[in-house]
């Protein structure tokens, strides 16, 4: 099966259980990203699930493309991928674990026939530290009951305060969250699965999370039962079209198949020649991949936030293809890309052009990496693991090749060394991801509210001091102590510009103005004149946002209901983010 094959039947699947199909969003978060990129298909839709009512009802079902860095350096093996498309359905407040549940079984076992002598469930288990959160009896009662044995059903313990092992959310230090059952597909072919599931054995693969939000965590720690219970599923198409196809390797699949077979005619070796070689090739079809949409997206290399993420893919694809003996490839691999994905309109101009200038400075980066590495060479008998990590780190070079050179050199190299700073860095990585994505995704507490309003504010206030109709918004970071706004402008603010920005946002604020939404078509948003990309982002009903004559915003939510709730606004800092685009900081006083 394909993936548009696998991606229709899925839709049609819950179009045919009531689901209305919503748009696939951009990779870029808007309106409320605390996360670089859009991870899941529950990113889109955190102001809904927080009870802001969805313009197409409370049953919801899309694909998802998605981007998740925190184990970049993971990828390699046979399941790991940092682009990847979920596919997911949504209950707002309508249906939930019994019908979410039985929909999964039914879509698994009946439209993908899947059998259910090879499926395990797991179930929240309770948490010693959280007693009042019962385990999740009801999950594993619904699974025993529709057919699956007591045995392939597992409780998870734990989890509440990590997130983990069978418990999701929130997002942010509020909100909603829940226990989770996953189900899990017995991976090999060559033998039966066991009677009894065990959590242990790699052999069983997750291929479905049902999320049931049933509670509300408040701002004192609390666990309160939810008002407005969800259910949000997710599953993601490359492992799932991977099992459907009886293969081991995600790598193998359709999808991947003509993005390996370029790496494989332009480095003139076999993805299954040796270890080495597999996990180069699976690296850079995986990163070229990312890279191509995160580019189609509207980001260029760079080095900070999103532009620094991509930069980072694209050169360590490079350096892996330089394992595989190949220079100048990237846009090749691209072009092995498009026609895969040919329902996103990929504009491989653009693409090209961003890995081919990104190709040629990495190349530039490197030189200047030997020209150290002849330097430290020259003044001892060997290279310390600190150093060959500068040289990993800095210029790119992997260890295998720093490697080759001590020995080419006769240098001694402390590898061991280097592993320990690779870890290091690894877990401050991981600390930074986890960090970001707990700053608050899609915080309604009152100041990230009273913020995300005062960007309305902002957007407006920019065109109108600057005389540029064209100005739009190019991704906005809030918190509850600042916002974060980049538009497109091709030079730096004056300070009188500034001045008169923040002056007109005061202003507005002052005038005590209402705030109003209205649920419209896009036609009609369209003829309302409000700001927006139109483009296929959007589904067939849209949230208008109104602030008297001044703002008319395309926009999910939530805001304040007068303008006169926000205090004082002040612009901290005006800087460049990307080329051709701008970025304020702000706060408000």
């Amino acid at each position: 099966m394909d993936r548009k094959e696998l991606i229709e039947k899925y839709i049609e699947f819950f179009k045919s259980k009531n689901h209305s199909q919503i748009k696939n969003s951009s990779l870029v978060p808007e309106n409320d990203p605390t996360v670089l990129f859009t991870t899941a298909g529950m990113h889109p839709l955190v102001p809904y699930l927080l009870g802001e009512t969805h313009p197409q009802g409370k049953r919801l079902v899309n694909i998802q493309r998605c981007v998740r860095t925190g184990d970049i350096e993971e990828v390699g093996d046979t399941t790991h991928h940092t682009f990847f498309e979920m596919l997911g359905n949504w209950s707002l407040g309508d249906y939930f674990k019994k019908e979410a549940i039985e929909m999964s079984y039914e879509f698994l076992t009946k439209v993908l026939n899947l059998p259910k002598e090879r499926l395990a469930v797991t179930v929240f288990g309770g948490d010693k530290d959280f007693p009042q959160i019962p385990k999740d009896k009801e999950a594993a009662e619904i699974w025993e009951s529709i057919g699956i044995p007591k045995e392939r059903i597992a409780f998870m313990q734990g989890g509440v305060a990590t997130s983990d092992d069978n418990w999701w959310g929130p997002a942010g230090k509020t909100g909603p969250c829940g226990p989770c059952t996953e189900i899990f597909y017995w991976k090999p072919n060559s033998t039966p699965a066991p009677k009894v599931y065990n959590p242990q054995d790699d052999n069983w693969v997750e291929i479905w999370n049902d999320v049931l939000m049933e509670y509300v965590k408040d701002k004192d720690g609390n666990y309160n039962e939810a008002t407005q219970k969800n259910i949000d599923t997710g599953m993601g198409a490359e492992r799932t079209i991977a099992i459907l196809d009886g293969l081991e390797d995600n790598y193998l699949a359709s999808m991947w198949k003509p993005i390996i077979e370029k790496i494989e005619l332009m480095s003139k070796h076999k993805y299954d020649e040796d270890k080495t070689v597999t996990k180069a090739m699976r690296i850079i079809a995986d990163h070229i991949k990312a890279a191509v949409f995160i580019i189609n997206d509207g980001i260029v290399p760079g080095n900070s936030d999103q532009s620094y993420v991509l930069r980072r893919l694209i050169r360590r694809a490079i350096r892996y293809g330089r394992i595989l003996g190949i220079e100048s490839f990237t846009p090749q691999i691209a072009d092995a890309i498009h026609p895969i994905y040919d329902d996103y309109n990929l504009n491989a101009e653009k693409i090209n052009s961003e890995f081919i200038k990104e190709e040629a400075n990495f190349l530039k980066t490197l030189k200047q990496g030997l020209r150290v590495l002849e330097k430290i060479a020259g003044h001892s008998d060997g290279i310390s693991g600190k150093n060959a990590f500068l040289l990993y780190q800095s210029y790119g070079f992997p260890i295998e090749m720093t490697e080759e050179i001590a020995i080419e050199k006769n240098l001694k190299l402390d590898k061991k060394g280097f592993e320990k700073e690779m870890q290091k860095h690894q877990k401050l990585s991981r600390t930074a991801s986890a960090g970001k994505f707990k700053s608050g995704l899609a915080d309604s507490s009152e100041k990230t509210t009273k913020l995300h309003t005062a960007c309305h504010l902002l957007n407006q206030a920019l065109r109108e001091v600057l005389n540029n109709p064209e100005i739009f918004q190019r991704g906005s970071n809030i918190t509850p102590g600042r916002l974060r706004f980049d538009f497109n402008f091709d030079r730096k603010l004056t300070d009188e510009e500034k001045q008169k920005i923040e002056d007109l946002v005061n202003e507005k604020i002052k005038a005590a103005i209402p705030i109003e939404m209205q649920e419209m078509t896009l036609n009609e948003a369209k003829s309302t004149r409000a700001i927006g990309v139109f483009d296929d982002r959007y589904g067939e009903k849209v949230k208008v946002y109104k602030i008297g004559n001044f703002s008319n915003e395309i926009c999910a939510g939530p805001h304040v209901q007068n303008t006169s709730e926000l205090g004082h606004f002040k612009i901290k800092k005006e800087q460049s983010s990307s080329a051709g685009v701008r970025r304020i900081k702000a706060i408000l006083e």
